[in-house]
């Protein structure tokens, strides 16, 4: 059996692209060992895959990043291996090198348009020794695949390499029914809105959508999951005393958050147009809706806008000011018809996106490594 080691900077509870991964692999007959990283407040982790997770000292900016690659690199250097996993840039060096050095074949996984993320946009120098590793290390790449294809397109014609594509398809939902005594708890009589996710960081409309909440009523709004902007969305909450109006919960195992998806009225997706890596994105949370059968209401980005406009199952709003969210989403409340539809084309879409049949894909890259 062949072991293959995946590694992540996450503290793998909430990464579900990287655990559906692990999972194919596992049925694959790879032996997986996934590495990340624990944190004070890491849930309790049970896989049927192996999991390092190590405690780091270090847990922001360029000290992490310094720490964490170099305790990767001796991780990768004495765990037996025949294939290596990369999650992302931010763990890309010691995979290489050690690739290099010990000669493994190294597969790359790229989740977004990692050097154009929101947060090294403003930062520089920063951007530019994380470009300099990319430009470095991907011309010389093999086997990579990406989320979607437009990012796919942009790293093939920056670096002549092809990459093939394995979207954040979410795992078929197998209990589709509500949660009626959760559903009567959480939101009673109300509207409810979720925005969910694990990356939920600045330019991703979370502050706009807690400020649409002073323009409606009879709604409720559940944010779900982490991100460098949630201390700041508590604190925005209850500066505008829309603590009755506006929910902020943490991480939750993924059938748990499913639950509350379910129940909701409508899934946002909010990203704005501040770099290319939101432009392009294509978000879990927007298949994690799909699966939910939650109709969605989604900002002008060209992926996400093409699969619901191609669906048929939200809508698509060009300016995610406060105000303005408000107004569309109380003419969503006022067209039950439309409403309807989309709910009903929902079944369809689940259906068509599962990770099941996407899983196929990366059968394909595992069975032709280079």
């Amino acid at each position: 059996m062949q072991r293959i080691i995946v590694s992540v900077t996450n503290d793998l509870v909430t990464d579900q692209r990287v655990h559906k991964v692990c999972s194919t692999l596992v049925q694959m007959k790879y032996d997986v060992i996934l590495i990340g990283r624990k944190l004070p407040n890491s849930l309790p982790l049970t896989r049927n895959y192996r999991t390092i997770r190590m405690n780091l000292i270090f847990k922001k900016k360029v000290w992490f990043y310094g720490e964490y690659n170099m305790r990767l690199f001796f991780k990768l250097l004495f765990l037996k291996k025949d294939v290596l996993l990369s999650n992302d840039l931010d763990t890309l060096l010691p995979n290489f090198l050690i690739s290099k050095l010990l000669g493994k074949k190294l597969v790359y996984d790229s989740h977004e348009l990692f050097t154009e993320i929101g947060e090294l946009i403003d930062r520089p120098r920063i951007q530019k020794a994380w470009l300099i590793i990319e430009k470095f290390i991907f011309p010389k790449l093999k086997n990579v695949y990406t989320v979607n294809q437009s990012i796919a397109d942009i790293y093939s014609n920056k670096y002549d390499v092809d990459v093939n594509i394995i979207r954040n398809i979410a795992p078929k939902l197998q209990h589709k029914s509500v949660d009626f005594s959760l559903a009567n708890k959480i939101k009673g009589d109300k509207k409810m809105l979720i925005l969910q996710g694990s990356g939920i960081n600045i330019d991703r409309g979370a502050e706009e959508a807690v400020k649409m909440m002073t323009y409606l009523e009879n709604t409720i709004l559940y944010i779900i999951g982490s991100g460098d902007v949630f201390e700041d969305l508590k604190r925005l909450t209850k500066s505008l005393q829309l603590q009755e109006k506006v929910v902020i919960k943490g991480k939750l195992p993924y059938l748990e958050l499913m639950e509350y998806t379910k129940i909701a009225d409508l899934g946002l997706s909010l990203d704005k147009a501040t770099n290319l890596n939101y432009e392009f994105s294509l978000p879990n949370k927007v298949f994690d809706y799909i699966q939910a059968e939650t109709p969605l209401l989604v900002s002008n980005r060209k992926e996400v806008a093409d699969l619901v406009r191609e669906n048929n199952i939200g809508w698509v709003i060009d300016d995610v000011e406060p105000k303005k969210l408000a107004e569309k989403i109380k003419q969503i409340a006022a067209n039950t018809k439309e409403y309807a539809t989309y709910k009903q084309n929902l079944k369809k879409a689940s259906e068509k996106y599962t990770w099941e049949s996407e899983q196929s894909k990366l059968v394909e890259v595992f069975k032709n490594l280079k």
